[in-house]
């Protein structure tokens, strides 16, 4: 089972969700796997304190240029659609951040003056906190596309039959898309307040335009108002939890500590919500999704 945790916006308590929810999981017995597909900004590793066993380079391919081959036709530059790569004068200059690693350009190059070679864009790190196995992406400062570097992430997860919580980068934008692609089931957290609402809207196109089965995790309940459930309720949307505002979260998480471990109530939510993936993964999606209806 392979479970996307996203949200509309950040700050809504994705990431406190997706690593309670793993290590709850992990201590059941199960094998279990927390990706943080977060590569721009990853923060799972603050709370799940793993141990690192390997690091490994995230690599792209780029076009280089044998200067001696190429005849400045500039056949390469029309065939890039990202300005990757471009004839000025004498020169060809390439700009690796724009490159789509499309191998267009080499394609089209006549003279076959163009090969590839691969740059690092940053780099996986695999590990473990106690029984569960653990692994994120860092990207590069300064690289302007994360997607590769979330297919590395996605690429290393295990082909078991491990539960797999995937930690997805907050907004509905194309790294988000590239995170929740493949999951059996998306986990939209929200907090129930005007901006929660609004994001969540937005989430919800976007994973229904991807044709995937998603429910809906509210967090902080007691604060903001009930339009958030009206929304779900007129939307046929299921809300799988309500986790209660507790002063509890919020201490254990500016620790830098799980706030499963602190606040029992927490806790209970997320055993909860783990009974009905379990029972959606037994019973079989399509029948799971006419009984929350």
């Amino acid at each position: 089972m392979r479970i996307a945790v996203a949200s509309g916006k950040g700050g809504t308590g994705k990431t406190t969700v997706a690593t309670n929810l793993a290590y709850l999981a992990a201590q059941t017995g199960r094998a279990v796997v927390y990706a943080d597909c977060d590569v721009e900004n990853p923060n799972g590793h603050l709370f799940l304190h793993p141990s690192l066993a390997e690091q490994r380079s995230i690599d792209r391919l780029v076009p280089v240029v044998d200067s001696g081959q190429c005849t400045r036709c500039g056949r390469c530059s029309d065939a890039c659609r990202f300005g990757a790569i471009a004839c000025v004068g004498k020169s060809v200059l390439i700009f690796p951040e724009l490159c789509h690693a499309c191998g267009g350009c080499q394609l089209a190059c006549p003279q076959q003056a163009i090969r590839e070679e691969p740059r690092s864009i940053g780099r996986l790190r695999l590990g473990s906190s106690g029984p569960l196995r653990f692994m994120d992406g860092v990207l590069n400062v300064g690289e302007a596309m994360s997607p590769p570097a979330i297919r590395a992430v996605k690429e290393a997860l295990p082909e078991d039959d491990s539960l797999v919580i995937l930690d997805c980068p907050p907004g509905t934008s194309c790294p988000v898309v590239e995170s929740v692609r493949g999951a059996d089931l998306v986990l939209l957290v929200t907090e129930p307040t005007p901006f929660g609402l609004c994001d969540l809207a937005l989430a919800v196109e976007m994973v229904r335009a991807l044709q995937l089965r998603f429910a809906v995790v509210v967090n902080r309940i007691g604060v903001g108002d009930r339009e958030v459930w009206d929304y779900c309720q007129r939307q046929g949307v299921a809300v799988l939890a309500e986790i209660p505002d507790d002063r509890a979260v919020a201490e254990a998480y500016s620790r830098g500590e799980l706030p499963a471990l602190a606040a029992p109530q927490l806790a209970e939510c997320l055993d909860g919500l783990l009974a009905a993936l379990d029972a959606g993964w037994e019973a079989g999606w399509d029948r799971w999704e006419q009984d929350v209806a």
